[in-house]
């Protein structure tokens, strides 16, 4: 039997470590944390009280990749939204509300609906996401959508943003026009929204260390790789301030960390360096769901709200101008948008503020063409990470899809 060491235990580490032990392979997870889940996962927060998550992710029933996750590991179940794909929105200047509702074929006859489609949008309109499918990489968002005016400022701007994580003025089309061929170019069916009913821990992280523990991967938390010794191009050890594991002739070793550990291991590899910063603020405070859960809000500093258990989520993605803002100002500024969205009290419950400062590499056709492939030039280590060349920005599909690939080759 196959031992393969894994070396991060973030979604791409636990996708390639569960698809491994499906397999029946014998795997060994090293996580130099002491908990599981790297930028998506939940904690206790002492300020507020209450159990948060570390940042807001939104999943797409077309989020292939994940919802096999969910399948393997038995967690399917956990996961909450709307039955129908729907995606509220508010725009904080005029005050209009509205819902963009798509049908589930693949023929979008949802455009001709004027309920149904972003106010002040004519159905023609949509047809210039054709522009999309022939993105190449060095086109940006900008560039490519920039033009369409109504549709541009409600829609697509925010969703790229949030897709990216990266300004549309620098971020290249080619990533967004990937998502849009798995989610909206396969029709309604494919863009539900997904959320966890508890928690990011309790739906991704959790149910996948409990599969590890029942097929008898060992886990090995607080365990940093420092170093891999390396001989005729292959790894033959692991090496940390807890760790030295010989890695047989006839083992495999996934590494599933950030870019910037992968390339302090693996001298000369290149990865993305550029990375943009996603804020997340969270109010011991509720708001009426709707529909879907969340919401986007047009014309303010915040983008997107979730109403979670016992606190209202709030998302800054592309934060890079304001990781120096001073997070009372910061969440007073938020806390505002808030009550005219929303017509919240004038008095701020307690709240946090998270930064991210390196949430996400910057989605730039520079960066992009630093994305390494999963294979590397020792023939048995494999890469994983939402960094690599998935053909997807760096999300929560990317990463699990990186860690299934890495897997599948071994």
């Amino acid at each position: 039997m196959t031992r393969v060491h894994v070396i991060g235990a973030g979604m791409a580490g636990l996708s390639a470590a569960t698809t491994l032990a499906a397999r029946g392979c014998r795997v060994v997870l090293y996580e130099a944390a002491k908990w599981a889940g790297g930028r998506c996962r939940s904690y206790h927060d002492a300020a507020l009280g209450c159990r948060i998550d570390n940042g807001n992710h939104l999943l797409l029933s077309g989020n292939r990749s994940t919802m096999a996750y969910l399948r393997r590991i038995g967690a399917e179940e956990t996961l909450t939204g709307p039955s129908r794909p729907l995606f509220p929105f508010i725009d904080l200047i005029s005050g209009d509300a509205w819902t963009l509702r798509l049908n589930r074929g693949r023929l979008p006859w949802w455009v001709l609906r004027r309920d149904w489609r972003v106010p002040g949008t004519d159905a023609l309109d949509y047809l210039a996401l054709r522009r999309l499918e022939r993105a190449a990489v060095t086109d940006t968002v900008a560039g490519m959508l920039g033009g369409l005016g109504t549709l541009y400022d409600r829609l697509l701007e925010p969703l790229a943003i949030a897709a990216l994580n990266t300004k549309p003025e620098t971020a290249s089309a080619a990533p967004l026009a990937a998502v849009v061929r798995e989610s909206l170019a396969r029709g309604g069916a494919a863009t539900i929204p997904r959320m966890p009913k508890i928690g990011l821990s309790e739906s991704l992280v959790d149910p996948a260390l409990a599969f590890l523990r029942a097929s008898g991967a060992e886990l090995r938390f607080g365990a940093r790789i420092a170093g891999l010794t390396m001989t005729d191009a292959r790894v033959t050890g692991l090496v940390g301030p807890n760790v030295d594991e010989i890695v047989g002739s006839d083992e495999r070793v996934i590494l599933a960390t950030p870019p910037w550990v992968a390339a302090e291991l693996l001298p000369g590899l290149t990865v993305p360096d550029a990375h943009e910063a996603i804020i997340n603020l969270h109010f011991r405070a509720g708001i009426d769901p709707g529909p879907a859960g969340f919401y986007g809000l047009i014309g303010g500093t915040a983008e997107w709200v979730f109403e979670k258990p016992e606190v209202v989520s709030v998302t800054i993605s592309a934060a890079n101008d304001r990781l120096e803002q001073e997070t009372d100002r910061l969440a007073a500024e938020v806390w505002s948008d808030l009550r005219r969205g929303f017509g919240l009290p004038r008095a701020m419950p307690p709240w946090r503020v998270v930064k991210e400062k390196r949430a996400t590499f910057a989605a730039t056709p520079e960066q992009l063409a630093r994305r390494p492939g999963s294979s590397t030039r020792l023939v048995n280590l494999r890469l994983a990470g939402d960094y690599t060349a998935t053909g997807l920005p760096s999300t929560i599909e990317g990463a699990i899809r990186s860690g299934e690939s890495a897997a599948q080759h071994i």
